[in-house]
């Protein structure tokens, strides 16, 4: 390595704690400051992908749809323009590389997703797939090597269920595939749309040490950051995710002429249910949250007591044991509230992911950047789903938030600043640096 290019490198470290003590006192002493990437070209990047898809009720590049071919297309370019090669896998997922000086090394994986959900906003995946692109493209022009492969990638189909992230780590179904995407399209079809190969989806598939780590960068999608003050979250993982229908089945009956002592009214069970819910997680201390979203009510008629509701629960926190102590409870709050009411509940659960906990020294890489950039950060969970949690099985992981003005995403008011977006890809920069050199040689 070049004198020129060692100083680059190791100035990135400078006050970080080191895993390699022969390697310790050369990067201390180094006096440059921390790497920094191109903001400005970055911001620029976004400002121009905010047309595609843009419609007059917010940014419509759901997974498969014209839009999200267009928002591939561009992406591909920006990938060329950084003087990479990119390729898509059998899965759709758009990887590129940055080779390293050592080949035999496991690649580290940095990169987002850029599909939208109906009438969303233009920084959730955008803001990490072009931040990676943007790191690698600072690394060439800078001549910085690094050791190992750097692969910028592209997820595909990420607001549709994490597909593409699935895809790669093993998890899809049968049943996932059969399903039609917000396009109107299957993901099965839309997989070769996006110039993927559904017959030839294990050759997508990596396995533990295949990637000797995985950060990705994030608009925070809540006001925490905000509300604090502080530019960067260090997350600490992606909450446990668990979603039931609550079937409460009364009797249906004359709203006018059946006393109030004598009705098995399942509207009215139901929304002692959703205070009870609610009063339930507030109760105890921690980050737990729980949601009644959906409630289908029969026969939903002005003069007739309601004698079924269907609704749903989504309870999510980073800690399993709470998710399995809510769902305890809920289901005692149940019993008791049908008995009140002479109604019935009945549990199905939709879906059950669990927590994906970020791995400790991917943290402290994190974290020893945004010291070294002088930014201000904290420790956080993930309340959403992210491309992250699937990875994680395979690799250890992390993610750097950056604040979402108002706490507002999945919106077209979603928005985050210039200048917040610059933080959070220079801090992408220097932990890739510092995973880099400290990440251990071989599988994880």
């Amino acid at each position: 390595m070049q004198r020129r290019t060692f100083l680059r490198h190791a100035g990135a470290f400078a006050a970080m704690p080191l895993v390699m003590p022969s390697l310790s006192d050369a990067w201390s002493a180094a006096a440059a400051a921390p790497l920094r990437v191109n903001g400005a070209r970055l911001n620029e990047w976004l400002t121009k992908f905010d047309s595609i898809g843009r419609t007059p009720t917010g940014i419509n590049r759901v997974a498969y749809s014209e839009a999200d071919l267009a928002g591939r297309a561009f992406t591909l370019q920006l990938l060329r323009d950084a003087g990479l090669t990119p390729r898509i896998d059998t899965a759709g997922n758009i990887y590129a590389r940055l080779d390293g000086t050592d080949r035999t090394l496991a690649p580290i994986l940095i990169g987002s997703h850029i599909d939208s959900v109906t009438d969303g906003g233009n920084f959730d995946g955008p803001v990490g797939s072009f931040g990676a692109i943007e790191v690698a493209r600072t690394l060439r022009e800078q001549a910085v090597r690094l050791r190992h492969p750097l692969d910028v990638v592209i997820w595909q189909n990420e607001e549709g269920g994490t597909t593409g992230s699935k895809i790669a780590v093993g998890e899809i179904t049968d049943a996932e595939l059969a399903k039609v995407a917000r396009s109107g399209i299957t993901i099965r079809d839309g997989i070769g749309r996006i110039g993927g190969d559904v017959s030839r989806l294990g050759e997508a598939v990596k396995k533990k040490g295949d990637i000797a780590c995985y950060i990705e960068l994030h608009i925070e999608q809540g006001g925490l950051l905000e509300k604090a003050g502080k530019q960067i979250g260090v997350v600490q993982g992606i909450v446990g995710l668990r979603w039931f229908e609550v079937t409460i089945t009364g009797f249906a009956n004359h709203a006018g002429a059946t006393p109030m002592d004598q009705r098995q009214d399942a509207m009215l069970a139901a929304a002692k249910f959703t205070v009870a819910v609610n009063d339930a997680v507030r109760a105890e201390p921690g980050r737990q949250v729980a949601t009644v979203g959906r409630m289908v009510v029969s026969p939903n008629t002005t003069n007739v007591i309601p004698g079924q509701v269907v609704l749903t629960v989504d309870l999510r926190d980073l800690d399993q044991a709470k998710i399995e102590h809510f769902t305890e409870i809920f289901e005692r709050l149940a019993r008791e509230i049908g008995t009140a009411t002479t109604t019935t509940f009945a549990f199905k659960r939709l879906t059950d992911s669990r927590p994906a906990i970020s791995d400790p020294r991917v943290m402290q890489w994190v974290e020893s950047s945004a010291t070294a950039l002088g930014l201000s950060s904290q420790r956080m969970p993930s309340g959403a789903g992210h491309d992250a949690q699937e990875i994680a099985h395979i690799a250890p992981m992390a993610m750097i938030f950056i604040p979402s003005v108002g706490g507002i995403s999945h919106s077209p008011k979603e928005f985050s600043r210039a200048a917040d977006i610059t933080n959070g890809a220079d801090v992408l920069l220097n932990a890739v640096i510092a995973a880099d050199a400290r990440v251990p040689d071989g599988p994880s």
